[in-house]
């Protein structure tokens, strides 16, 4: 039997299945990543010829894959987002991507050297990897389609931090990937190398050509059509198109490839805002991003059953778990702190730091550039966070936030778009 037409066979009715499994799952504690990774494992345990799944994933298509997979579901969260860019607004997501994130990268840095018995680069990678909340898993509690006009500040706040520290999270790659280089040469210039361009030249780079790709896009959808007789965009596609000219550009300059895709997105969102093709757009792009993360989810199952956590000891675990249910929820109170906002929210949003195909990105990213001899391990940590996120955080989203939905609703609080409370 032909495992091409096994696998595709396998994909195809994964993905049809997404028509309804979300639906079904909607009065239950299940989320659908957990049915896909249950279904990965399930596949890969009978005996037909798949994929073979290397327990290490550092293979280059991982990296594209997990690549495409991020940057689609960048814009589509981008385009999801409906709040005014201002400190007011955006002011605990930017919180979470600086104060929080930083909080994380050393916590989770500190347990890995310490711990674990990482050398520094390896740890400060464990640090960065682990450190984004992911857009592609998180959807649960994200916001909903442009359509849906309130946003509470649950919800955005989860959203917004999810695109933002996608790309954030990028310069402490580089900077485990530099380390490790720096480690075997005398050079000690590297420091300042990393900070003009790791962590200041890229970001500016993927904000301005983010904007600039968003602007002129936005003139060209919306305001050219009303100016001239030029045709009027009305295919979804477009909004898969806008993704891979951002990305492509910006990596053609060095920079941020993820943080210009979420910038164009919030640009374009913000353009013509109550215009219905922005539904049409985010919701082509919503597809395909579950077809994607099928797929993922499907080869991350298969890489379970054959030894993705072959390497993990008991020290690993701790430090995973400790990592879920103390130092990102402790690290998010903290950047939070002054912020007018419910306890209640408060201790969701610390807690609901979703981790995912960021993170295999990230790791396979930098495995790629350098050879750790902590590889086997960083991966076996990192899956097994991974694992443990999509069970735990999928288990406890619906209710979580359906719970806040119904306080909120009590209490006679309604969300106004586009507004925080002073704290």
């Amino acid at each position: 039997m032909s495992e091409y037409i096994v696998s595709i066979t396998l994909v195809g009715l994964a993905a049809l299945s997404m028509a309804w499994v979300p639906s079904l799952l909607k009065r239950t504690f299940l989320s659908y990543p957990i049915v896909y990774l249950l279904i990965g494992v399930g596949a890969y345990m009978l005996p037909v010829e798949l994929p073979h799944p290397d327990p290490l994933w550092q293979e280059d298509y991982v990296v594209h894959l997990t690549e495409l997979s991020v940057i689609i579901s960048l814009m589509g969260t981008g385009l999801k987002l409906r709040r005014k860019v201002n400190w007011q607004n955006w002011r605990v997501p930017l919180r979470l991507v600086s104060i929080t994130m930083l909080l994380c990268i050393g916590g989770v840095a500190l347990l890995g050297w310490g711990w674990l018995g990482m050398a520094p680069a390896a740890a400060i990678l464990l640090g960065a990897v682990l450190a984004p909340t992911d857009p592609v898993l998180a959807e649960q509690v994200q916001v909903g389609p442009p359509n849906e006009k309130e946003e509470d500040d649950v919800r955005f706040s989860l959203t917004a931090e999810a695109g933002l520290n996608d790309g954030t999270a990028f310069p402490f790659t580089w900077l485990a990937v530099i380390v490790a280089i720096a480690s075997e040469a005398t050079d000690s210039e590297w420091i300042t190398d990393w900070v003009l361009r790791d962590l200041l030249y890229r970001i500016v780079a993927g904000v301005g050509v983010g904007f600039l790709v968003g602007r002129g896009l936005a003139y060209l959808i919306f305001q050219v059509s009303q100016k001239t007789r030029f045709p009027k965009a009305q295919d979804g596609f477009l909004a898969l198109s806008v993704t891979l000219v951002s990305y492509g550009l910006t990596e053609l300059v060095h920079g941020y490839g993820f943080i210009a895709v979420f910038v164009t997105a919030i640009t374009l969102s913000s353009c013509e805002p109550e215009d219905e093709y922005h539904v049409e757009m985010h919701d082509f792009i919503n597809q395909v991003e579950h077809i994607l993360m099928v797929m993922l989810l499907l080869l991350f199952g298969g890489s379970l059953v054959y030894g993705l956590l072959n390497y993990l000891t008991w020290q690993g675990i701790a430090v995973g778990l400790i990592f879920l249910f103390i130092i990102r929820p402790l690290a998010a109170l903290i950047g939070m702190w002054g912020v007018k906002m419910p306890l209640r929210e408060k201790m969701a949003v610390s807690f609901f730091g979703i981790r995912g195909i960021g993170s295999f990105f990230y790791l396979s990213f930098a495995l790629d550039k350098v050879d750790l001899v902590e590889a086997n391990q960083l991966w076996s940590v990192v899956g097994f966070i991974v694992m443990v996120s999509i069970i735990l955080h999928g288990i406890t989203a619906t209710k979580s936030m359906s719970y806040l939905d119904y306080v909120r609703s009590r209490s006679g609080k309604k969300q106004v778009p586009g507004v925080v409370k002073k704290g």
